[in-house]
């Protein structure tokens, strides 16, 4: 563990969220909320990408080539399986949400370890290397997620959270996130998830579940535990996303107040021309997490 998060540091650098250019609308009235629930991927961090899985960044060659290499297997420079690695890494993808909507999954997630085995298997590479140890497949993964896909805390996050937790509010995750998702907290803020606040039963990482957001199998648990363990209603609930679609219109069919975060130009997801976001409204809108302090909670 404490190696993926020295490596994650390795290849993270400051980033700094572009301005979208949309004004905060701030809630009227007092409407306190007794939890926040939070994305991750253009919420509380900066993604260079936007995004994580099939939506974020292109395949890169090179980046493939050095994460390997990371994970102790060196190929040859004129090795041209690096060239192909795209190419098989997304046909992984899309056989692997096939059986899984075969299973009725609505949006299915995948496990990116195993779909690098599958790559590897694909490209010839376990064969000729033996058999790739489960620690080299995630070093391999944390290497080429985070030089394709850097990311960086959102300004402003820090002192919502510690704020959130000295107040006394529960927190939680619902994230499209993989294994090393969580580790970014450890890695670029100085704590773990659980010491930043954030209650375990309240969070929901896609790969863990096997079902992607919009899904309402990542946000129906968390209600739930919220309602059993500290009985907290929807409407008393406040769902923090970058994203119409997948954060806000599932955060909105779960009775939750919603935030959406309008600060970083890459991460924003408008989906101004899509009708399954059509009629929804977000309950505020932010252009800065510490805007959230002036919300009641």
């Amino acid at each position: 563990m404490k190696n993926l998060i020295e490596l994650i540091k390795s290849l993270s650098h400051p980033l700094a969220p572009i301005p979208t250019g949309v004004s905060p609308v701030l809630p009227a009235g007092h409407q306190p909320v007794e939890a926040v629930i939070f994305d991750i991927y253009g919420t509380l961090f900066i993604s260079a990408a936007g995004d994580i899985g099939k939506d974020s960044a292109q395949h890169s060659a090179l980046a493939f080539r050095m994460a390997l290499s990371d994970a102790g297997i060196n190929l040859a420079q004129d090795d041209k399986r690096p060239l192909r690695a795209g190419e098989v890494f997304r046909e992984q993808i899309l056989k692997c949400h096939k059986r899984l909507k075969n299973l009725g999954v609505d949006f299915p997630e995948v496990d990116i370890c195993e779909i690098w085995k599958q790559v590897f298997d694909e490209l010839g590479i376990s064969a000729e290397y033996g058999t790739i140890q489960p620690a080299q497949v995630k070093l391999h993964a944390v290497s080429y997620e985070f030089r394709t896909n850097p990311v960086w805390p959102m300004p402003g996050a820090e002192g919502l959270l510690e704020s959130l937790r000295t107040r006394g509010i529960k927190t939680g995750i619902i994230s499209n996130a993989q294994f090393y998702t969580p580790l970014m907290f450890e890695a670029l803020m100085g704590k773990n998830f659980r010491e930043w606040g954030f209650e375990e039963e309240l969070c929901q990482w896609s790969w863990k579940a096997g079902a992607a957001k919009p899904s309402d199998a990542l946000f129906r648990p968390v209600q739930e535990a919220l309602d059993k363990k500290y009985g907290i209603d929807p409407e008393s609930v406040l769902y923090a996303g970058n994203d119409m679609l997948k954060d806000i219109l599932p955060a909105a069919k779960a009775g939750w107040k919603t935030a959406l975060f309008a600060g970083d130009t890459r991460s924003l997801r408008k989906r101004a021309d899509d009708p399954r976001v059509s009629g929804t409204r977000p309950w505020c809108v932010i252009t800065e997490l510490q805007q959230l302090r002036g919300i009641p909670i």
